[in-house]
């Protein structure tokens, strides 16, 4: 389940949920930190085999959620490690005040990561504000819903036509038609996005889409330019 996709990186595929009456795949990724802390993005579902494996990699310190939309399983995960720091993206402390966050992910690193893992905030969109991190070590920079790909199957009847229009089941990962449609402040989205294209990124991680393992900078530069050739 936990996969090495580079140096003190891994990353582990959980089962489906649904949103909305369609299908999503889940998948976290783990980076370990100096001395053998653990940075946990988006948490799947956490059994006694990912436990397992998590803990034979180092101490879990850092819960993330990158947006609004990924914090079902974080419950668990704190209950599980109740001595790891809970971060919370623009919006998720209003929707989940059952959870006791320890602190507010920016444009900023944490003191924690700041060093290893670098982070961009991705402003102007009314759906969610997401957060895109990028790890040095492996030259990975990490996506949550902002580009999406699904097989022309996974959807079926009148939600594969949704997903179709939606550019979600495309020849190639996209960021979907209602991102598009969604951002607002379009001068915040082409800064964090120019910002983005700054790191020298050869592999790109996604939660709905295959990874992508080479040119990752110019892979994001194309998924984007829609945006950044725009007035």
């Amino acid at each position: 389940m936990l996969q090495p996709f580079g140096e003190d990186i891994w990353i582990a595929d959980g089962p489906t949920t649904a949103t909305g009456g369609f299908r999503y795949g889940t998948r976290m990724a783990v980076v370990r930190l100096a001395g053998g802390a653990l940075f946990i993005w988006s948490p799947i579902p956490l059994d006694e085999a990912l436990r397992a494996r998590i803990d034979a990699l180092g101490e879990v310190r850092y819960l993330v959620a990158p947006n609004a939309l990924h914090h079902l399983f974080l419950g668990d995960w704190r209950r599980a490690y109740p001595a790891a720091s809970l971060y919370a993206p623009p919006g998720l402390r209003r929707k989940r005040k059952d959870l006791a966050f320890d602190g507010d992910l920016t444009d900023t690193p944490p003191p924690a990561w700041s060093g290893a893992i670098d982070q961009v905030m991705v402003r102007g969109n009314l759906i969610t504000t997401e957060v895109v991190f990028f790890h040095r070590q492996s030259r990975t920079a990490i996506f949550t819903d902002l580009i999406q790909h699904f097989g022309p199957k996974w959807f079926t009847g009148w939600r594969a036509l949704v997903a179709r229009l939606d550019l979600m089941t495309g020849a190639q990962p996209q960021v979907p038609r209602k991102f598009r449609n969604a951002f607002v402040g379009r001068k915040a989205a082409r800064a964090a996005v120019r910002r983005i294209l700054a790191w020298p990124a050869e592999r790109v991680l996604m939660a709905h889409a295959p990874p992508v393992v080479s040119d990752g900078q110019a892979f994001i530069a194309r998924t984007f330019q829609w945006l950044l050739g725009s007035a």
